[in-house]
């Protein structure tokens, strides 16, 4: 139990020597693992799960390990929906075994590809289930891409950088025309409709904003060769793929686009080219603004997919050719396991969903959306069975003058913004999906407004999580901000 204590402890930050020394070295290291499962593993990403018939693309673990003579931090993005919380622990506890690195030093975090098994386990909502097989296949493989990253550790050079790319990323919430409303399957009254493909004629404007920002953090070995790229971008996923696919959506085609046009022939150990997600909770790729508009483009199945990956693909390296690389930066991590109450169906709630069941086939012949409606029913009866409090990981990572910030839920762009405008660091990456999953994170007001990512079966935490998330996350941001800071030489 030293393990578990240790997690719901407050971390004291790893520290960066701050005296000068002539003989430091800066280190980095990637690798990748493969996640894919077998065919016919069920799918999830939809409101039911779906059984896979074909491999599109394999699924991958991408690893960077980071060492600045005195600490070592390890970022790790996998090709999934999620990282559940359900994983988390015996995932952190595995690389502590198996590489030494403290949990804090460790982020993980999902891109969100809709085309991945999931990992949740037996059910989608039921806590403290057995680890199925593949639960355990990945939490090996994950700790697994980490020693190898580790032991593919060599001098290095390190910088980061930003862009935009507006083209791609739009609100997906759109409050509706006033006096015009839409109606929650728990029969509660909302402003919002989420992906209003159908309520165009009622939709007055999106109901927050977008980040079009590209982040980029690039290592290069001392002789010059990339050793890895790891780009951010606040883009919920793209989707468009086979039906019963497995894909890692535009994560992998990025990464792979990445490879052919960074990685030297006969490179060794490979070039890694990793796109990680961030507070992308009420952001897609549709434009509900002109989605019927003449002449709007129709896709084949991986067209848009590979046409947003090339853009962004085309940005990160300008960005890429504009860094001042440094030869050592210090590091440090620190995180803390915040208790939240965790929101649960109210006896109304309830009562509705058991009646909804128990009268499925009557009100089937005048409600021809009941099949959705009776998976967040469903989902309501499991939700009264959840404990009373759900703990959040969260951490902050230190990169020189560079902070990344990293939450176990879908958060919302407006909260992402609160991080960064609040962070004492010069920039500061977030990323969201990490650590575990507790759902969406909207804002107080959003939850005001309603729709989708709102709902108590989605959105698991108190109403009021994210001003104190943010809070905390700023704490621990200023705590490694404030260690003394070495110079570093540039190019």
């Amino acid at each position: 139990m030293i393990f578990r204590a240790l997690f719901l402890s407050l971390f004291i930050p790893v520290l960066a020597h701050a005296e000068a020394d002539p003989q430091r070295v800066f280190r980095a290291g990637a690798a990748v693992s493969n996640i894919t499962p077998f065919l016919g593993t069920d799918l999830i990403g939809g409101f039911n799960p779906r059984g896979s018939i074909h491999i599109h693309d394999d699924l991958f673990a991408r690893c960077l390990v980071l060492d600045d003579g005195s600490n070592r931090l390890a970022i790790v993005i996998i090709d999934n929906v999620k990282f559940p919380t359900e994983i988390h622990l015996p995932t952190k506890q595995r690389i502590q075994q198996t590489s030494g690195l403290p949990p804090e030093n460790v982020l993980i975090a999902a891109t969100h590809t809709h085309s991945a098994p999931s990992l949740r386990g037996t059910s989608y909502l039921k806590l403290n289930e057995p680890l199925d097989e593949y639960q355990q296949f990945v939490i090996r493989r994950i700790a697994d891409g980490v020693q190898r990253a580790i032991n593919n550790l060599e001098p290095a050079r390190i910088g980061w950088g930003t862009g935009t790319l507006p083209e791609h990323v739009f609100n997906r919430r759109w409050l509706l025309k006033q006096g015009q409303s839409v109606t929650s399957p728990f029969g509660e009254e909302e402003r919002v409709a989420t992906n209003p493909g159908g309520l165009l004629s009622q939709i007055d404007k999106p109901a927050g904003p977008v980040n079009p920002g590209v982040y980029v953090l690039s290592v290069r070995s001392q002789a010059g060769h990339p050793i890895a790229l790891l780009a951010n971008y606040w883009l919920h996923y793209v989707g468009g793929v086979g039906t019963g696919h497995i894909s890692a959506d535009y994560f992998g085609v990025f990464a792979r686009e990445l490879n052919r046009l960074y990685a030297e022939p006969g490179q060794d150990p490979p070039f890694v080219g990793i796109l990680s997600n961030g507070a992308s909770g009420d952001v897609n790729n549709n434009d509900y603004a002109h989605y019927n508009q003449p002449g709007r483009k129709r896709y084949t199945r991986y067209e848009k997919m590979q046409e947003v990956a090339s853009d962004l693909t085309r940005e990160v390296m300008r960005v890429e050719k504009n860094i001042s690389y440094r030869d050592w930066v210090p590091l440090g991590a620190a995180a803390q396991t915040m208790t939240l109450e965790r929101r649960r169906p109210s006896m109304a709630q309830v009562w509705r969903a058991r009646d909804l069941i128990q009268n499925a086939p009557s009100i089937a012949e005048q409600d021809r959306d009941l099949s959705r409606r009776m998976v967040f029913e469903r989902r309501a009866l499991e939700a009264e069975l959840w404990p009373e409090t759900a703990e959040a990981f969260v951490q902050a990572l230190r990169i020189g003058d560079l902070g990344l910030a990293a939450l176990p839920f879908e958060t919302f762009v407006e909260i992402g913004f609160e991080i960064q405008q609040q962070s004492p660091f010069k920039q500061t990456f977030v990323f969201g999906l990490a650590n575990g999953d507790l759902g969406y994170l909207p804002t107080p007001r959003q939850h005001e407004l309603g729709g989708y990512e709102t709902w108590l079966t989605v959105s698991h935490a108190e109403v009021s999580a994210s001003p104190k998330l943010v809070k905390k996350l700023t704490a621990l941001l200023g705590r490694l901000h404030k260690e003394p800071h070495i110079p570093n030489s540039t190019a």
